[in-house]
């Protein structure tokens, strides 16, 4: 691989994804101290046209329209994830639900497939997941009178799928595993294991957050049967934006939310006395829906789909190999290791580095305008979105990085973890 600059120049030159940086805010600037921002698998940045598409509907809808606009409001949840579903997850209409948030949604498709697998006590997950994943997955466990197995995990490589293999039996009712490792960036192959936990008779539930928008998932062709993620990192939907949900059709009317809510409910306007799920995946609807939220969502997940899953995954790919080889070259002599799978065919879009001074060198880097974010227990993770990260991005801010290192800069920043970045 050719590490000048120039050689990340051409490698612009040639990106048939270019013209999307213009689509996004704050690109403008190409000063030699702008900004560098790898954050992208944290928090995407603002797309051009999301404050417009807000702005009809508070001004046009909310605004004129008043409580009439429900007419149109009432079904954007399903509309949208028809959006998701099609142009970004790889599934079918139908399949997909904007809403809440994932955590929730995560709750809501745990409770309902273990309760579809009756006569089974386990769920499955692994050490290294999601935090809030586990936690739930603990949560359910413990009011089921269910057994957690939690598998244990590379934290720079990912699940084994012989450790998986081995913890399936004919007690596992579902399992619940991350498509990107959140730490990592560790690709897990969705097709593969799901045919492995199906092979064992059980449900899988995959977190998509850290792979919606930046790596195919596939889940039509893969048969998944259900899976959550978030739609503000790679989907650029927006702090605190709305989650989705997905649940294969056939296994919809054999699942029924916990969350009994009037927006799941058949006939939802006849206020009747008793739950009755509405067929299909508006079921897994709980409380009224994020209807200002849900226009950004739309907004990110067209231009996602217009730039193609496919297009973003290899620019991903190729931007991640290239911090690679630069750190190679330039952070390993400082003891910066690489802490994500080298292969990139096993990373999704974020690559991460260990150093024992990783917090220090994240503020470092902060204070020169990279933009990176720090993970336990001593990682620097840099998440250059496909979409709008151009390679000279990546080549500047390798560069400060080398700069601090050499200059010994991040010495001077105590080991206080107290604030979050």
């Amino acid at each position: 691989m050719d590490l000048t600059r120039a050689a990340a120049e051409a490698l612009d030159a040639a990106d048939p994804l270019a013209g999307f940086r213009s689509r996004v805010t704050g690109t403008d600037e190409d000063s030699p101290g702008r900004l560098l921002y790898l954050d992208g698998n944290s928090l995407g940045r603002l797309p051009r046209d999301t404050p417009a598409a807000i702005a009809r509907v508070v001004e046009e809808q909310w605004g004129q329209g008043l409580v009439g606009s429900w007419s149109s409001w009432i079904g954007e949840a399903t509309r949208v994830g028809d959006v998701l579903a099609e142009g970004v997850l790889g599934a079918r209409p139908g399949e997909v639900l904007v809403g809440d948030s994932t955590t929730v949604n995560l709750y809501k498709l745990l409770v309902a497939g273990a309760a579809a697998r009756p006569g089974r006590d386990v769920l499955v997950c692994t050490a290294d997941d999601f935090p809030t994943d586990r936690y739930v997955v603990a949560g359910v466990a413990e009011a089921r009178g269910m057994t957690v197995r939690e598998l244990p995990a590379d934290i720079d490589e990912g699940l084994d799928p012989a450790v998986l293999a081995d913890a399936l039996d004919d007690r596992v009712a579902v399992v619940v595993l991350s498509h990107v490792a959140y730490r990592s960036g560790a690709l897990a192959d969705l097709a593969a294991v799901t045919r492995q936990v199906h092979d064992a008779g059980a449900l899988v539930l995959w977190d998509l957050s850290h792979a919606a928008g930046a790596v195919p998932a596939g889940l039509s062709a893969a048969g998944a049967d259900l899976a959550v993620g978030c739609t503000y990192k790679y989907l650029n939907a927006g702090p605190g934006a709305p989650a989705f949900l997905y649940v294969r059709r056939d296994l919809q009317e054999r699942l029924r939310s916990p969350i009994q809510g009037w927006f799941g409910q058949r006939d939802q306007f006849a206020m009747g006395p008793a739950y009755d799920p509405v067929p299909g995946i508006e079921r897994f609807g709980a409380g009224t829906p994020p209807v200002l939220a849900t226009a950004a969502v739309e907004v990110g997940a067209r231009l996602v789909a217009e730039a193609g899953i496919d297009r973003l995954a290899a620019k991903g790919r190729a931007l991640t190999d290239l911090a690679i080889g630069l750190a190679d070259e330039w952070l390993a002599p400082h003891g910066v290791a690489l802490a994500s799978p080298r292969d990139a065919g096993r990373r999704g879009s974020h690559v991460t580095f260990a150093h024992p001074q990783a917090w220090q060198l994240t503020q470092a880097l902060i204070d020169r305008a990279v933009v990176p974010d720090y993970r336990e227990p001593d990682r620097v993770r840099l998440g250059p979105a496909p979409l709008y990260t151009r390679f000279v991005d990546v080549w500047d801010a390798m560069d400060r990085f080398r700069r601090v290192l050499d200059d010994g800069a991040h010495e001077n920043y105590p080991a206080d973890r107290a604030r979050v970045t």
